[in-house]
């Protein structure tokens, strides 16, 4: 079986409903041999979620902490048809290493129909500051994946595999199974993550992997499969982001 190198969607006490701190998830990944993890907390919509200064603060984390590189992160809520998600551009561009993003209840996102929640995904993949889409085979949120595969092709955004979506999102398995066919047909970059809310689940994604195993998902497609490949990953969107905030100043 495949073995993921990163956890890059893991929560911590800051979101408001996860349950453990920052060092007992970084004990957490060394043990588990992980080389890299994120924090990626909910975005500022998210009820009971961080305040902005978790985000902005989070430069004071060590870069590498027993032996894990520590990513600051963001999953941030997707907010409308326009591409717009719950957390400062600045924010995103100078403090955050990578950003996640999708569509959570009670967040103030209206969409209700499967084309308004397609148009919405898509302009989040669009939007430059945006890396992971997550959970886009949720079925309360349907969307026509057809449409947002080729939207994430193209923008060479990646598509979650979430390994929670099994147990917490009921009715998950088959949409999912249906991304990661549309993911193998039109080679499409994924990310496997456990989305964690507790530090023992920190790198679990046995589920997620058999998956993208099934399906015939390369290692190649799979952007956490390498500490190296993240990083190319997320260098290469980098310099992109930062052109787009050149541009808007």
């Amino acid at each position: 079986m495949m073995k993921m190198e990163a956890d890059l969607h893991i929560h911590t006490t800051a979101s408001g409903h996860g349950y453990s701190t920052i060092k007992e998830i970084v004990e957490a990944a060394s043990e588990k041999g992980l080389k890299t993890i994120a924090i990626t907390d909910h975005g500022l919509k998210m009820p009971g979620g961080p305040h902005l200064y978790h985000f902005t603060n989070l430069i004071s984390l060590p870069r590498v902490m027993q032996g894990v590189e520590v990513l600051r992160g963001v999953e941030a809520n997707i907010l409308d048809s326009e591409g717009n998600v719950d957390m400062p551009e600045v924010v995103m561009s100078e403090y955050l290493d990578i950003v996640l993003a999708g569509f959570h209840e009670g967040t103030g996102y209206t969409g209700t129909t499967v084309e308004e929640n397609t148009e919405a995904m898509v302009a989040a993949i669009k939007n430059p500051y945006v890396h992971v889409i997550t959970h886009p085979g949720n079925p309360k949120f349907p969307v026509d994946l057809e449409t947002v595969v080729r939207a994430a092709k193209e923008y060479n955004k990646a598509l979650e595999l979430n390994n929670s979506s099994f147990i917490v999102r009921p009715g998950s398995f088959p949409v999912c199974s249906q991304v990661a066919k549309l993911a193998k047909k039109h080679k499409v970059l994924v990310s496997i993550n456990s989305d964690a809310h507790i530090c023992y689940n920190v790198g679990e994604n046995a589920k997620a992997v058999a998956l993208a195993s099934k399906e015939g998902i390369s290692k190649s497609q799979i952007i956490n499969s390498s500490s190296c490949k993240l990083s190319e990953y997320l260098n290469c969107h980098k310099q992109q982001s930062k052109l787009v905030l050149k541009k808007a100043q």
